[in-house]
């Protein structure tokens, strides 16, 4: 008996697939990162135009991962003391921004207030000294000249009066009552002062 070979099938001419082979894949022109000139990448993710470009592309993101590793290093040296500083910086921004969008008057002396340079205060009806555990609470802060707040102790009878015509008799009341006391912890802070910036920027984007 005599086996028969087929013939050999290709799916295509030798010389189209060596072509196929050798063929790359042709990418979009883009601008270089560095010297804003229009390249075709060669490979995909590739940023910059040629080796000169590359060198100085490298150097930054070597100083961007620096900096990157420092900020790290800073974070994890923060006390709960300065955490809760950086929170208090941005709750009292938030509270300036609120009072000023609503068109508030200074909560203590009902005067209008100057919003065009540093004469605003987000002053504290009970104090952060007296009462810490308050510090944050949005009903006991509010906008308040630097006078009032700073050269009369907060002007806490005048305080009384506008918080109460603001707020209600009855959310006042709840104020000088509490005496719950409020224990921070650092992720407390963090998370905080993230709602703080989220809320801030929420009220700047309806500006």
């Amino acid at each position: 008996m005599t086996l028969t070979r087929s013939p050999l099938k290709r799916k295509a001419p030798l010389g189209q697939r060596s072509s196929i082979l050798k063929s790359t894949p042709t990418f979009r022109q883009r601008k270089c990162a560095v010297c804003a000139e229009t390249f075709r990448p060669q490979r995909m993710g590739q940023r910059v135009c040629g080796p000169a470009c590359a060198a100085v592309q490298g150097a930054k993101d070597r100083q961007k991962q620096e900096r990157e590793a420092d900020r790290e290093r800073k974070q994890a040296l923060k006390t709960r003391s300065d955490w809760l500083k950086e929170t208090q910086i941005v709750f009292n921004q938030f509270i300036r921004r609120r009072d000023q969008l609503a068109g508030h008057a200074c909560i203590s002396s009902g005067r209008p207030l100057d919003w065009s340079g540093n004469a605003v205060d987000a002053g504290h009806f009970r104090s952060v000294g007296s009462a810490p555990h308050l510090r944050f609470n949005e009903d006991n802060c509010h906008a308040q000249s630097k006078h009032d707040n700073q050269y009369k102790s907060g002007n806490a009878v005048d305080y009384r009066l506008g918080l109460i015509a603001r707020i209600g008799l009855a959310r006042v009341e709840a104020l000088e009552a509490d005496q719950t006391p409020r224990h921070y912890t650092i992720d407390d802070l963090k998370q905080m002062k993230a709602t703080y910036k989220a809320k801030l920027r929420a009220l700047k984007e309806t500006a």
